[in-house]
């Protein structure tokens, strides 16, 4: 499953060929994100909402970049029309209450959480009152806060959910992956468990594979030809 991010540049051409490159590859599902800059943060040149630590964005405010990186919404119908073409399931990660409306408008056939929306519980019902749900675990979630992520979507009505092991950064050292945590993630939610893999390479992923996951996702991109 790959994920799109802010691989298209804006170019809707090139999300289509992004699109047409992942079921060549095999890719079952493509899974996009659903916001707007001013939706998933605020205008602000306050050192907090800048970028540092040693990014390609250092200097950057977050309100900036997310109006680089979003995936404009009309593009997403006519994006999910290709894939549907494809023989592919597209769907997204909605990060307000506004995103789950538009996507239900889609007809996605499953919503997925951000790892940084999982303590989010309203957008977690939400979401879980529509479809089947994803939830990315991050490094750091606590099991506390995947209990209440998983609980509140069952709560919501959510019949299928899975949970992705996520590391995130960009990219992933391989020796932070923490696959371990997959097959415990599976025993103890009692759901499918995959991997959300940030990481260089395919050794992780099938790693992960071997120790249970049965989706991964991968973020791509085309690289230049010659």
């Amino acid at each position: 499953m790959p994920s799109f991010r802010r691989n298209h540049n804006q170019d809707f051409d090139q999300a289509v060929r992004i699109l047409r490159a992942a079921k060549e590859a095999g890719a079952d599902a493509a899974k996009l994100q659903t916001y707007t800059a001013d939706t998933i943060t605020l205008r602000s040149d306050k050192s907090c909402f800048r970028i540092a630590g040693g990014t390609l964005w250092d200097g950057q405010t977050l309100h900036d970049l997310y109006q680089q990186a979003f995936t404009p919404w009309e593009w997403q119908p006519k994006l999910k029309d290709i894939a549907d073409e494809l023989g592919m399931h597209l769907f997204s990660s909605a990060f307000d209450d506004t995103a789950v409306d538009f996507l239900e408008r889609m007809n996605v056939p499953a919503h997925k959480v951000a790892s940084f929306e999982l303590v989010d519980i309203g957008l977690i019902e939400k979401d879980g009152s529509h479809r089947e749900a994803a939830d990315n675990v991050r490094r750091h979630a606590s099991e506390d806060e995947i209990s209440e992520a998983v609980e509140a979507a069952r709560r919501a009505g959510a019949k299928q959910i899975a949970l992705l092991k996520c590391t995130s950064a960009y990219p992933a050292p391989a020796d932070e992956a923490n696959l371990r945590t997959i097959p415990e993630l599976a025993r103890r939610f009692n759901c499918p468990v995959g991997l959300s893999d940030h990481t260089m390479g395919i050794a992780v992923p099938v790693a992960a594979v071997a120790l249970g996951a049965c989706i991964i996702e991968k973020h791509l991109c085309l690289c230049p030809r010659g």
